[in-house]
Parts: C-alpha cells; sequence; structure tokens
C-alpha cells in the first residue's frame, strides 16, 4: 500500500465538476483507491463516497491506493488534487 498526503488548492474544493474529475481519473488505475480526511475514508471511484468527505479549500487529504499500479495512482492523484483548478 502507497499513502501520500495533499492539500485541497481548489477554491471550491472537491464538490461536483473537479470531484467528477478526480474520480474519472481514478477509474484509470487498477488499484484500489481511497481518500481519507479526518477520520472517514472513501473509496475514490465513487463520486457519492468523494463528495460524502465534503473536502474544502486547504483541506488535507490522505491518499491510498494498493495494487499494481498503486503509486502511478498516488502520484498521479496527488498532482491532480493540488493543481485542479474548477
Amino acid at each position: 500500500m502507497v499513502e501520500a498526503k495533499a492539500i485541497v488548492q481548489n477554491k471550491t474544493g472537491l464538490h461536483a465538476r473537479p470531484a467528477t474529475i478526480v474520480v474519472t481519473e481514478s477509474k484509470k488505475f487498477k488499484s484500489n483507491i481511497f481518500f481519507k480526511k479526518g477520520e472517514k475514508e472513501v473509496n475514490i471511484k465513487s463520486l457519492l463516497g468523494l463528495l460524502s468527505l465534503a473536502v474544502k479549500q486547504g483541506d488535507e487529504i490522505v491518499i491510498k491506493a494498493e495494487g499494481e499500479d498503486e503509486k502511478e495512482a498516488v502520484d498521479a492523484l496527488k498532482n491532480l488534487i493540488e493543481n485542479i483548478n474548477e
């Protein structure tokens, strides 16, 4: 399992459009991928799961992945979270 922390930079956080972009990107990977905020952890291949985290600008999330492409998945999603601007 690989994990990394990321700070959400998008001014609207991760809701609606930016969340859809994150979910679409996560589905490119075979690994199981999760975001954790506080004590809550969700599978980010589920839009409703991601939206349930209510991630706002400045929130720190932990990105976790487990599977054959886990490192690539974590790296790509960390970069996306820190640079998404929707």
